[in-house]
């Protein structure tokens, strides 16, 4: 296949990037800054651009069988710039005729798994008011896709780790894996990649861990 991967230099979007390669797609990375990129392979094309300029990301876009977004805030002050960039994304995708799109988000935008203990209720209530302002520009971002012609996937992971790729974990359409706490990057790319081709996640979040 060939896909476009948004925010690439990321922890999430280096690992779409590697593991889409390994698979033998055909992958543009788009980045602001090639030389944050550690990946390289055959089938890789890294593509510069202004990621505020929907024009300029069109070509990166055109042709693609589907768009992954690793895009995210890295800390409270970058509140508002996952919004701000899919908005980006999606007249991009939508100027080039192109649908499928799957996108990282975050467990606490979600529903709650069923069967909830108090632990996880008063664990993702803090964490919750710590991250509120980087919550609310998720929850705009899944709205902005609810409202865009795309078919989009929102994966949901909860707290991220850096841990090698298992390919072992739960998945939940429409939910979240009960007592789900953690997640490693590498699996998060890999539930995402696996929902490009998984119609039954089509306009759905899907709730992912451990």
């Amino acid at each position: 296949m060939k896909l476009t991967v948004f925010g690439a230099t990321g922890g999430v979007g280096r690992e779409i990037v590697r593991q889409a390669l390994a698979s033998g797609h055909q992958v543009t990375a788009v980045v602001r800054d090639p030389a944050r990129l550690p990946v390289t392979g055959t089938g890789l094309e890294v593509f510069r651009a202004d990621l505020g300029d929907p024009q300029a990301l069109r070509a990166a876009v055109a042709g693609r069988d589907a768009v992954l977004s690793g895009l995210g805030a890295r800390s409270r002050k970058d509140a508002g710039i996952t919004s701000r960039l899919t908005r980006m994304v999606l007249r991009a995708m939508e100027a080039e005729g192109v649908r499928r799109l799957v996108v990282v988000s975050a467990a606490p935008v979600g529903p709650k798994a069923e069967g909830e203990g108090p632990l996880d209720r008063a664990v993702l209530g803090v964490v919750s008011a710590v991250l509120k302002d980087v919550y609310a520009d998720l929850r705009e971002t899944e709205a902005e896709l609810a409202r865009s012609a795309t078919d989009w996937t929102v994966v949901r992971p909860p707290r991220l780790q850096d841990k090698p790729l298992t390919g072992v974990y739960r998945t939940v359409v429409g939910g979240f894996p009960r007592k789900g706490r953690f997640l490693g990057r590498a699996d998060v790319a890999h539930a995402m990649l696996a929902a490009v081709t998984d119609p039954g996640t089509v306009k759905q979040g899907v709730g992912v861990a451990y």
